[in-house]
């Protein structure tokens, strides 16, 4: 099987130009992806290409990787109902770095046949002077063919419209896959499928210029079922980053997935092969309450891109929240594990009396109305501290049994819990 061919299976296919299945098959090719710095961190949403540049290394292929420290500094109005606030020039810098350090989870640069490599286009772009950008580059684009691309027509169509800056952004993309075309030998772009427009200005400018053939291949745009922009959360963007968005968060983000999305995600940001993804299928077809699909998609994506030990715990993290053992956690673990969970600030004085009991907790809570009912609860065996269960209501609560000497988790029933926090 060939590169085309597994995009094609896994869905990541959404348009390529027309010999490109035959070149695929035949030869191999540099290829690249541009990735905007306009954040510290690449999301979620940027996985799909990084996914891409990484098939197609395991394909013998060479991948490189543009972070675009140049075009971040104007803004790439595709996809965009309005302008982008523009960078400082070391906000762009500054991003580019992080963005170069996650890359390296998925591609190989030590590999001896195609090693992947990273380029800042400010590289090529910050020397060129206007007038050699106008003269060289601009000479090639008609006013027309420009405002015929759908990303500038979208815009010029709203009340907003588009600035000159915006608008140039597809002279300064074909711009560098001519630079990369002349230093590298690339000879096809890939991205998301609003790239098509600026991946054929490229490709145009290529043939004009160089008198030479290059490719284009770009992938679906990510859609959830549920309406919900693709990493999207309550809590804002998922971040490749574990500053941003913790592995614990990022492993919930994919254990969430609706049943109806989940087989394409294996497909999209996984290895795991069609064999492997059928069975998955049929497990999410004949008994769907397991879930076996979701766990196995945020197994594998969690381990890609934050490594076994994080997985362990964001694991581990997660089973807390159906009842497991909570001993060995640090209250940053835990106030992140139960996030979304109402809390209740108990004085330390009031604990440090001896008078205050399960009971007592239950009430203040709000998880029992009264001492009577949290007594009736405990008995029943519907009460955890800590997850483990209570016998007695009448049980005293001390300073140590408050998680790191902050927190105490309550839990009635399977699922609803509640903190007590302590202050003073």
């Amino acid at each position: 099987m060939n590169l085309f061919d597994e995009l094609e299976w896994r869905g990541m296919l959404y348009e390529a130009t027309p010999e490109l299945r035959d070149v695929l098959a035949k030869e191999k090719l540099t290829a690249y992806i541009g990735f905007d710095p306009s954040a510290p961190s690449l999301h979620v949403g940027s996985l799909l290409p990084v996914m891409g540049l990484a098939r197609l290394q395991r394909f013998g292929h060479t991948p490189i990787a543009i972070a675009g420290g140049g075009t971040g500094l104007i803004g790439d109005p595709s996809g965009k109902t309005k302008e982008r606030q523009l960078l400082t020039y070391e906000q762009a810098q500054e991003n580019v770095k992080g963005i170069k350090e996650q890359l390296s989870r998925f591609l190989d640069f030590d590999a001896k046949e195609n090693p992947a490599r990273i380029v800042n286009n400010l590289d090529w772009l910050g020397p060129i002077t206007m007038m050699e950008f106008l003269r060289d580059v601009g000479k090639y684009f008609t006013v027309n063919n420009l405002l015929g691309k759908e990303a500038i027509s979208r815009r010029l169509e709203s009340e907003e419209g588009i600035s000159f800056t915006e608008f140039s952004y597809p002279l300064l993309q074909a711009y560098d896959f001519l630079v990369l075309f002349d230093t590298y030998g690339c000879t096809l772009q890939m991205g998301g499928s609003d790239q098509w427009g600026n991946i054929l200005a490229g490709i145009d400018l290529i043939r004009r210029l160089r008198g030479a053939r290059a490719h284009g291949l770009v992938f679906p745009l990510v859609t959830a079922s549920s309406g919900v922009k693709f990493g999207k959360t309550e809590a804002g963007a998922v971040w490749l980053d574990a500053k941003l968005t913790s592995p614990y968060r990022f492993y919930q983000f994919w254990l969430n997935t609706d049943d109806r999305d989940v087989i394409t995600y294996l497909k999209f940001f996984t290895w795991l092969s069609k064999e492997e993804i059928d069975q998955l299928e049929q497990s999410l077809k004949s008994a769907p309450e397991k879930r076996d699909a979701q766990r196995r998609l945020a197994r594998e994506v969690t381990m890609m891109l934050h490594g076994e030990t994080e997985l362990a715990k964001a694991e581990r993290a997660s089973e807390v929240l159906f009842g497991k053992e909570i001993s060995g956690l640090s209250v940053n673990e835990i106030l992140e594990i139960f996030a979304d969970v109402p809390s209740t600030e108990i004085d330390k004085a009031r604990v440090d009396s001896d008078g205050f009991t399960v009971g007592d907790a239950l009430v203040i809570s709000g998880l029992a109305p009264s001492k009577g009912e949290a007594k009736r609860l405990v008995q029943g065996g519907g009460i955890a501290v800590n997850n483990a269960r209570a016998d007695d209501a009448r049980k005293s609560i001390s300073a140590s049994d408050f998680i790191d000497g902050q927190v105490l988790v309550l839990r009635k029933g399977a699922k609803h819990y509640h903190l007590i926090r302590m202050s003073g």
